[in-house]
């Protein structure tokens, strides 16, 4: 006979409403998101990811929206949505033996740059197509290190620390973990996690296991995206073929920053990110559905049209 494995509390709740917004705020009422992401190397150039965090972000009612990036992302990043606003970082300029890529953020320079900007942010989003250079894994670290406020980690965040030795170390800050199947096996082999991310009974207990290890609050994507804060396990009902497309995962991003940055706004000095999670999955997939019945398709939706259809799958949730 073989010991049960364990499992998380099963939480069938419902989600709940986003976090109520007072008619007479103000857009610094709402909270700021700083985006940092997006990447110019030699070999690739990544502008759409940060650009539609961005859109995912003021889509779900932030008030404002900064991108810190490089001047090259942030030329097209910037056109791609404009309500968004900039922090330049300086580029590595391809010297430094630890991190020789021309085109990358300097992890110093780019370091000091979000310091500076940080006094003005509620919640940063670190990731979205930042790459995997040495650089970009330098900044994720130095900045995961020094934070202690709410922060979003997805993609290449995800995958910085998934390459860095001890790196539950460093982590001090409330987070929301995203990670994809692919990004959870990276951190489960550094983390020493044995748990399978596709498999459908075992996908609650590998939400838990990351979540306790890193002492996050992980939302596991995929068919039946699970959310767990290491004890208890919600899996969401809500979602569609469709959101299987480029950038859902970026807005998903920016959708979860912003429904913490609003309830900071609105006074919770804890936010509850377990909740808060729970309802951007919720929202992330009834947008996806919403799409796909006026559509009458199962593919073809953009990331674009998915952030757009935020504010009234919020709405249903609200009302």
């Amino acid at each position: 006979m073989t010991d049960a494995v364990w499992q998380p509390e099963r939480d069938d709740s419902p989600p709940p409403p986003p976090p109520e917004r007072d008619p007479a705020g103000h857009k610094g009422t709402f909270g700021t998101v700083l985006v940092v992401g997006g990447s110019s190397t030699p070999d690739s150039l990544m502008a759409g990811a940060p650009a539609l965090t961005a859109r995912g972000a003021l889509r779900a009612g932030v008030g404002l929206c900064k991108i810190a990036s490089t001047q090259t992302v942030l030329e097209i990043a910037l056109t791609i949505e404009p309500s968004a606003t900039g922090i330049v970082l300086p580029e590595a300029a391809g010297v430094d033996e630890l991190a020789p890529e021309r085109g990358a953020p300097d992890p110093a320079g780019a370091a000091e740059a979000i310091d500076s900007a940080l006094d003005r942010v509620t919640v940063p989003a670190l990731g979205p197509g930042l790459g995997t250079t040495e650089q970009a894994r330098r900044l994720v670290m130095r900045t995961v290190a020094t934070l202690d406020r709410p922060m979003v980690l997805d993609a290449d965040a995800l995958n910085a620390i998934a390459s860095t030795p001890e790196a539950q170390a460093d982590l001090r800050a409330p987070a929301v973990l995203t990670p994809h199947p692919g990004e959870f096996r990276r951190l489960a082999a550094s983390l020493a996690i044995d748990a399978d991310p596709t498999d459908e009974q075992d996908r609650p207990r590998a939400a838990a296991m990351l979540a306790q290890r890193l002492g996050c609050v992980v939302l596991l994507k995929g068919s039946g995206t699970v959310v767990s804060d290491g004890l208890r396990a919600w899996r969401c009902t809500a979602g569609h073929a469709c959101l299987a497309t480029a950038g859902s995962g970026d807005v998903l991003t920016g959708l979860l920053a912003a429904l913490i940055a609003r309830s900071l706004g609105a006074g919770n000095a804890t936010p509850p990110l377990y909740d808060l999670v729970r309802t951007a999955a919720h929202a992330h997939g009834r947008a996806g559905e919403l799409w796909a019945a006026r559509a009458q398709a199962d593919s073809g939706l953009r990331a674009q049209d998915l952030a757009d259809l935020l504010p009234e799958s919020l709405a249903e949730l609200r009302n």
